[in-house]
């Protein structure tokens, strides 16, 4: 089955992507790591998006729909594919239904975790990273101590843009453009909207119970 998963900033869809991949042998497809991969590889697209990337530009929706179809057509990946934060806008949408159906594929279920504002706020807020091992860490619900974290406090450090303004933008962002794809997902497919307030465990829990179901 290929999946969608939806979810604000902080809404923790890579870490139940992470799940996901682990229990079912899907393969999660970034749209940021691909991006990545292939400006570390150099290529003749890696280098066009390198020089996008460096000024300040996004990546156009063609560009990022040349990296999906190379990941759709690998026939390693026929129908066991997550995208985690693809599509972003309503237009990439139908670039990615013509092409799974370029390729007889199908968009079996989408998740959109559901998780109100304050909740974010403390996720991303009070989100910490250690730039030694690169774990993660939340000031306010997993906060780092001689338990899960070997290294020197000094190594912990927050990411610019983890503050309440730009938290909030990015969250009221992501309501107006993903509103119209979760609309079109309601009508062509199985959504399943999940409360995502829950601790990490109780929302997968749910997600598993869901995908089981398809898969059977």
């Amino acid at each position: 089955m290929n999946l969608i998963i939806f979810g604000p900033p902080g809404g923790g869809k890579g870490t139940q992507s992470n799940n996901i991949v682990n229990d079912f042998d899907l393969k999660q497809i970034s749209t940021g790591d691909l991006l990545r991969n292939e400006i570390n590889l150099q290529t003749d697209l890696g280098k066009k998006i390198e020089s996008i990337i460096n000024n300040g530009e996004l990546a156009s929706d063609d560009v990022v729909n040349t990296l999906i179809e190379k990941i759709i057509l690998d026939p390693d990946n026929f129908n066991r594919l997550i995208f985690d934060g693809y599509p972003r806008t309503i237009l990439q949408t139908y670039s990615l239904e013509k092409l799974l159906k370029k390729f007889n594929q199908k968009i079996s279920i989408v998740l959109s975790l559901n998780v109100d504002k304050d909740i974010i706020l403390k996720r991303i807020n009070g989100r910490v990273i250690c730039d030694n091992c690169f774990k993660i860490f939340n000031v306010y619900f997993n906060p780092p101590n001689s338990k899960n974290h070997n290294c020197n406090k000094k190594y912990l450090i927050k990411r610019h843009d983890d503050n309440p303004k730009t938290i909030l933008n990015r969250f009221e962002t992501y309501v107006t453009k993903t509103n119209p794809i979760l609309d079109y997902y309601k009508k062509t497919s199985s959504l399943y909207e999940i409360d995502g307030n829950q601790e990490i465990d109780e929302i997968y829990n749910k997600i598993k119970a869901i995908l089981e179901n398809i898969r059977d």
